[in-house]
């Protein structure tokens, strides 16, 4: 699967306040943005339109609708095909003159489109962000793109520099190395981390748990996305994770409470998800690669404003 994770650089012209957790801004404002200089026929909903399998803000944003499910699948809706990773500082005020980063990860054949992101996020600083001070949101200029190190944008000369060798994400196969019964991981929840099961949100996180979430994803996003579709023993997998056991001395897993407003539903929505850390005990060998990759993509629910990213640690 292609993959690219490209860090935006930025600088405030104004004082800006944003919320202590900055992905709904910056989901919002993105999405705005990018409907603004590629929408066609700006009266239509993605829906009704006929370019929709040909618009990147529809396969972006409205991706349910750009894309069909894959046949013979078990995706009910296919995932979209971006995550923005927003400045982690709780910062709320900044200056004028103050700088900030994020990061924009994309999957497959939308890493092409590049320089529509690109351009979105510096209209984007035109438009502003954040709560509104003397009137105005605050303005913001992208002054570099990077990717690895490797500047890819600057905002100096605004000038690309791109080619098609464009790195790639695969899912690796477990090492075949001694799995002790009794190796540990520990797993630190860097943003709220949102799961369903048996149909309800969950606010603990037992291995066989967290198993099925990371299965859902990389089946989604290597069915939708990739070049071949993963073997994964689905049923084999969650049965073998359930021997997997919590150190609960070493666990801290908290419920953390966000709230976002949605313009589109006119509403105020809860957001909360799990926070802290969890170590696990067990075999864990075979799991890793599943560890490993859903590290780099996030999971669990609305991973497009940020939500669901783990770190994994060997101890």
């Amino acid at each position: 699967m292609l993959f690219g994770k490209y860090n935006f650089r930025c600088c405030f012209q104004s004082n800006a306040r944003l919320p202590a957790y900055k992905g709904s801004t910056f989901r919002g404002v993105f999405g705005h943005a990018l409907k603004s200089i590629v929408c066609a026929l700006k009266r239509r909903t993605c829906d009704q339109c006929l370019l929709k399998t040909q618009c990147i803000y529809a396969l972006v944003f409205e991706t349910h609708h750009a894309i069909p499910p894959p046949q013979d699948s078990r995706i009910a809706a296919p995932p979209h095909p971006f995550v923005i990773e927003p400045p982690t500082t709780k910062k709320t005020d900044f200056s004028e003159g103050d700088s900030f980063d994020f990061n924009l990860i994309l999957f497959g054949q939308v890493n092409r489109n590049l320089p529509y992101f690109i351009y979105a996020f510096d209209r984007m600083g035109r438009i502003g962000i954040g709560k509104k001070i003397n009137g105005r949101r605050a303005r913001f200029v992208l002054t570099a793109v990077k990717q690895d190190g490797h500047t890819l944008y600057s905002g100096k000369d605004q000038r690309l520099h791109m080619n098609d060798d464009f790195p790639r994400l695969t899912l690796k196969q477990p090492e075949k190395q001694p799995n002790p019964d009794g190796s540990r991981l520990k797993i630190t929840l860097k943003t709220p981390l949102r799961l369903k099961y048996q149909n309800h949100l969950s606010a603990e996180l037992p291995f066989h748990v967290l198993v099925r979430a990371m299965l859902r994803r990389i089946d989604t996003l290597l069915q939708c996305y990739g070049d071949q579709v993963p073997d994964l023993d689905f049923k084999g997998l969650v049965q073998r994770a359930e021997s997997v056991r919590i150190v609960e001395s070493e666990s801290d897993l908290h419920w953390f409470d966000w709230e976002r407003y949605s313009q589109r539903q006119d509403q105020r929505m809860l957001m909360g998800g799990m926070l802290g850390t969890v170590t696990y005990e067990g075999a864990l060998g075979e799991f890793l690669p599943l560890i490993e990759f859903c590290e780099k993509t996030h999971l669990g629910k609305q991973t497009a404003f940020g939500l669901g990213k783990i770190q994994v640690k060997k101890v």
